[in-house]
């Protein structure tokens, strides 16, 4: 599969307001009938993907897919109209790693890690009448990590780390999904009933009984992988997450808490649910061994 070298474009008008379907929208072009460009945007060069079945957008920074939207339905990742002119673009799907959080030793390196801070190789890409399938690759220091997507009516993203070294390490890593919704206060996550994991905004266990709602806040990381689905009352749409294998499924939101750039009304429109192996369910890799991540999503 051949790869093309960006070209750069002149930056676009980023919209913003009620009613626009995605930050990243003047972007994109369908009828266009190129199945991938490069263009820059707010100092990152962006992929575009264009095809029948659905929209999409990657930066090469991170290897991060900002944007998914398959045909007919509205966006199903939320993206920040701004990005800071250093650092990770909040959206999408960051890819964290090496690490997941607070590095346990080195209180000077970045949060979740180098991935979704260093440009990535796009070392293929096609389409087909279905869809399309992208991959990407990070080489840092003895870890490889490569990112495939495939994208047309579903999104299917799977992270794999390789470990060459001769030492024995410890990976902690997230597919750090923010999902688009209709306002933080009218959905319902399904599918934790029963599980147990860390609730990381009061430090201490904790257990889900029935539905997850967020009313102030949330930042858990639950001991089990699976289907999830996101109920949206305000959009009449389920939006359904299958972690398949992963260790932990993640459930954050910042509720009232500011965050950088972000408004307070912008930030109604997002819930981020994980999947990822973190905590005391990082993955120990000897020399030569695998570690991976997987999210499936559909909409019903």
């Amino acid at each position: 599969m051949g790869v093309s070298e960006p070209r750069h474009a002149r930056p676009h008008r980023v919209k913003t307001g009620e009613g626009v379907d995605h930050p990243l929208a003047d972007l994109l072009r369908p009828e266009a009938g190129q199945s991938f460009r490069w263009t820059e945007q707010q100092g990152r060069e962006l992929l575009l993907v264009e095809h029948p079945r659905c929209t999409a957008v990657f930066s090469r920074q991170g290897g991060q897919l900002l944007h998914f939207q398959p045909r007919g339905e509205r966006p199903l990742l939320w993206c920040a109209a701004r990005w800071p002119r250093i650092g990770a673009i909040r959206g999408g799907v960051p890819v964290c790693w090496p690490w997941f959080g607070r590095h346990p030793m080195e209180s000077g390196w970045p949060h979740h890690g180098w991935a979704r801070l260093s440009d990535w190789r796009l070392t293929g890409k096609e389409a087909d009448a279905t869809g399309v399938r992208l991959n990407w690759r990070l080489e840092l220091h003895d870890w490889v990590v490569e990112l495939e997507a495939e994208l047309g009516d579903e999104m299917h993203l799977r992270l794999t780390t390789r470990h060459r070294d001769s030492e024995t390490c410890v990976l902690s890593h997230a597919l750090h999904a923010y999902w688009r919704i209709s306002d933080v206060a009218r959905v319902g996550l399904l599918g934790l009933d029963g599980a147990e994991g860390r609730d990381l905004l009061v430090r201490e266990a904790c257990r889900q009984e029935g539905e997850l709602r967020i009313v102030d806040g949330c930042h858990r990381v639950f001991r089990r992988g699976g289907k999830v689905t996101i109920q949206d009352a305000g959009w009449q749409r389920r939006i359904c997450i299958d972690g398949g294998g992963n260790a932990n499924t993640v459930v954050w939101h910042p509720g009232s808490r500011p965050l950088g750039e972000v408004s307070w009304s912008e930030g109604l429109g997002f819930l981020s649910v994980q999947g990822a192996a973190c905590g005391q369910d990082g993955v120990t890799l000897v020399a030569g061994e695998e570690a991976r991540l997987s999210l499936r999503v559909w909409v019903e």
